[in-house]
């Protein structure tokens, strides 16, 4: 099977495909990136900007990341009618992601009509979350809306998962592990006995800890102050604090850490933005570490976990209370295993792979209800 995993964002959209024979690991064939796009770019556009670099005619089955399922899916899913209809209902759940994704899905149905799709869910990961830790504190009538905690990066935390089992045995993957994806999108995820604890994103992923560009974490009571003070609508209140806030709204000139950290030598701006980033980053590990009841390991991961050295020393900084230590010559080197030999935590850096995940469960699910495939 040749497999095309579709991991559509609000500004970008990336795709690789993998081929499965019986017998092998998945083989990574291509992959490309489409940058710079917008939430109303036509996904026919789109696709025409793909055909050149794949040939959708020898595609077996094509998987998509999906932001949010929702109540309703707690497994990837077979595109259909009823499951369109639906996500296109709880749309309002995540306009940044959903309605685009779809858009999407039937732009290919469209040219490719027999081509199966299938959907993998970032929430899916969290839907096993203690009923106390998805509880939202209001009304009870929302909650049989479906408005909870759902928690997102999913796909991201099941590959960190499987990664840790083969690298440092089944005994680490089961153990109380933190997985902090820090990249545009951050979020932390508490998990022991491989299933998920707790997270810090919530019903929408703005929640948490503060990213490139939303805010995190904020007291509600700021929608209602900015409302009579400046008129500011629901619509532009989404807008400010998904596209506008964040690293990029404390230092006013970049939500991207690179650019922070050339710049904060010599921008007071660039430099409270890092501080607030590190200093929310463990304060939330020490809130999953108390959901875990303790720590054993902690897995940095996404563009910034990965790459940024500095970033993931000042965050382990002040966390000696876990008894975690980092190496500093293991994380200057970006090693796999940063923590030193003293550390009762191991700190490890996995570089995560989502679309490897979707492709994986396309498969699996496109064989199981075709048999021959």
């Amino acid at each position: 099977m040749l497999v095309l995993a579709m991991n559509r964002g609000s500004s970008s959209l990336r795709v690789a495909s993998f081929r499965f024979d019986d017998g092998q690991p998945p083989s990574l064939q291509a992959t490309t990136k489409l940058e710079r796009i917008g939430l109303d770019e036509p996904a026919d556009d789109l696709l025409e900007r793909l055909l050149p670099q794949f040939d959708f005619e020898q595609v077996s089955a094509i998987g998509h990341r999906v932001v949010h399922g929702g109540p309703n899916y707690s497994q990837p899913a077979a595109v259909t009618d009823e499951l369109i209809a639906e996500l296109r209902r709880i749309s309002p759940f995540d306009p940044d992601h959903l309605p685009a994704e779809m858009d999407l899905v039937e732009a290919i149905r469209r040219r490719w009509p027999r081509l199966p799709q299938v959907a993998c869910f970032d929430t899916a990961f969290h839907r096993a979350m203690p009923r106390v830790a998805r509880l939202l504190p209001i009304p009870r009538k929302y909650d049989r809306l479906g408005i909870e905690r759902y928690g997102f990066h999913g796909l991201s935390f099941t590959y960190l998962l499987e990664e840790l089992e083969r690298t440092a045995g089944p005994e680490a993957a089961r153990g109380r592990v933190v997985l902090a994806h820090l990249g545009a999108g951050v979020s932390l995820g508490a998990v022991r006995d491989g299933k998920s604890i707790d997270t810090t994103m919530a019903f929408t992923p703005t929640a948490g800890l503060p990213m490139a560009t939303r805010t995190g974490d904020l007291d509600p009571g700021l929608f209602a102050f900015l409302a009579r003070s400046e008129q500011l609508t629901a619509d532009e209140f989404h807008d400010m604090v998904n596209h506008r806030c964040g690293l990029l709204g404390v230092s006013e000139t970049s939500g991207d850490v690179r650019d922070l950290l050339a710049n904060e030598a010599t921008d007071v701006r660039a430099s409270e933005a890092l501080a607030m980033f590190c200093y929310q980053a463990r304060k939330w590990i020490g809130a999953m570490a108390a959901a875990l009841g303790g720590l054993d390991t902690l897995v940095f991961s996404a563009g910034i976990g990965e790459n940024s050295a500095d970033i993931r020393s000042r965050i382990c900084d002040g966390l000696g209370f876990l008894g975690l230590e980092i190496s500093r010559q293991r994380n200057s080197a970006h090693g796999s295993l940063i923590s030193s030999d003293a550390s009762r935590v191991a700190v490890r850096v996995i570089r995560t792979n989502e679309e490897l995940m979707v492709a994986q469960a396309t498969c699996r699910l496109v064989r199981d209800q075709t048999p021959g495939v």
